[in-house]
Formats: structure tokens, sequence, C-alpha cells
């Protein structure tokens, strides 16, 4: 999961939130204030723009990672070695104090 730094336009507060949810439409009250940002494609305010640029590219990487780890081979996994119970219970039951 990435996240992206958003600036608040009114305290200048800076906080972060997922980058998938930044899209056009989305709405987030700032923590520190609580003035409501609306996030928008066209919005003027450069913080907003930011935001939304970063979030773009936050989710572009994410789904390039996710292709490129689809794409890959499976490796081939190994069998995790057991371990006998017995042996720690024993040293365990043995114990005299």
């Amino acid at each position: 999961m990435s996240f992206v730094q958003i600036q608040c336009t009114r305290c200048k507060t800076m906080f972060r939130d997922r980058a998938g949810r930044l899209q056009d439409g989305y709405s987030r009250q700032c923590p520190c204030c609580e003035v409501v940002l609306f996030f928008a494609d066209d919005a003027q305010h450069p913080f907003i723009k930011r935001a939304m640029q970063s979030a773009r590219q936050a989710r572009r990487e994410q789904r390039e990672a996710e292709a490129i780890r689809i794409a890959a081979p499976a490796e081939p996994r190994v069998a995790p070695r057991s371990r006998s119970s017995s042996t720690g219970r024993s040293r365990v039951l043995g114990r005299s104090e």
C-alpha cells in the first residue's frame, strides 16, 4: 500500500492518505483544522495538484510492480523443516528446580 503526502490548503499541515483513495471526486477532512479538501483532476490549488499527481504516479508504480510480480516465474517453494515437538518438551519437562 502506498501513501501520498497531502498539504492542507488552509493550515499548511502535512498528512498522509492512501494513493488509491485520491481520485477525482474524493474529499478528505484535514485532521488538524478540519477543513474539507476536495480532490479533482482539474483543481487549481497547487497543493491539491501535487497530491493528485503523486497519487497518480504511486498507482502507476504499484500497477507496474504488480505486473512484474505476476509475469515473473514462480519460484519453487521449499518445504519448511519439520521440528520434532518432543525435543523441546523433554527439555522443559526434564527441568528440575
